[in-house]
C-alpha cells in the first residue's frame, strides 16, 4: 500500500448528523499515516489519548494505474478493486481540534485507525452498484445502514476530483466517507462492517 486518503461527509445524513449542509459541501480530505492500516479478523488496539472513540463503516477504493486530473469516464480503469473498511476516530480529539483553528490529524490517523478487509476486484460491483448495501454492525446489533447509491459522490467522482489535487498511483486507498449512524464504542466490542458484493471485515477492539 502507498497512500490512504479519506473522503470526509459523503453521506448527505451524516453531513446533517456533524453539523454540515449537504448541498453546500464539496468533498473534503484528509488522509491517514500507512501504520493506520490493520487487517480484520483480529484485536486492534484501543487507542490511547481518548474517551471517544468512533466508529465509521466504510467502503474503500483500490488504486491500481496512476493517473492525474482524469475524467470521470477515466477514473473507472484507475479502480483495481474495492474492501470494506473502518475509519476509528478519536472524536473528542478532533471535536478539541476543530474548535481550537487546529490540524485533527491526531484524531484521525493512530495505530491501527484504518481496519481494512479483503480486496476484491472491482468488477465485483459492476453491476448494481448504487444499489449494493453498506451496514456496520456492533455486537450484533446494525448501527449504519445505507445503500452505497446514497453517496453525495460516487468513486468516479471522488476519483476524478481527488486526482485534481495529486497524482494517484497504483497502492493508494480511498475511504469515500461514512453513512449516518456513528458512535463510541469500547473495550471488547466487535465491529463488522458489511458491503454487499464485498468480504465483511471484522474486528474487536481492545484496551492493554
Amino acid at each position: 500500500m502507498r497512500r490512504i486518503f479519506c473522503v470526509g461527509r459523503n453521506y448527505a445524513e451524516h453531513t446533517r448528523e456533524m453539523g454540515g449542509d449537504p448541498a453546500r459541501q464539496p468533498p473534503i480530505y484528509f488522509t491517514k499515516a500507512l501504520d493506520a492500516l490493520a487487517p480484520g479478523g483480529g484485536a486492534i488496539p484501543y487507542p490511547p489519548m481518548t474517551q471517544d472513540l468512533h466508529f465509521e463503516g466504510e467502503l474503500v477504493i483500490a488504486i491500481g494505474a496512476e493517473g492525474v486530473a482524469v475524467s470521470e469516464a477515466a477514473a473507472v480503469r484507475l479502480i483495481y478493486g474495492f474492501a470494506a473498511g473502518l475509519d476509528l476516530t478519536r472524536r473528542d480529539m478532533q471535536a478539541e481540534a476543530k474548535a481550537a483553528g487546529a490540524p485533527w490529524d491526531m484524531g484521525k490517523s493512530f495505530t491501527g485507525a484504518a481496519p481494512i478487509g479483503a480486496i476484491v476486484p472491482a468488477s465485483a460491483l459492476a453491476h448494481g452498484f448504487e444499489t449494493r448495501r453498506l451496514e456496520t454492525t456492533v455486537n450484533g446489533a446494525v448501527r449504519q445502514s445505507a445503500l452505497l447509491g446514497d453517496m453525495i459522490y460516487n468513486p468516479r467522482q471522488i476519483i476524478a476530483d481527488l486526482s485534481r489535487y495529486d497524482r494517484l498511483h497504483a497502492g493508494d486507498l480511498i475511504f469515500t466517507g461514512t453513512p449516518a449512524g456513528v458512535g463510541p464504542v469500547g473495550n471488547d466490542d466487535r465491529l463488522t462492517v458489511s458491503i454487499d458484493g464485498v468480504p465483511p471485515l471484522s474486528i474487536r477492539l481492545v484496551k492493554d
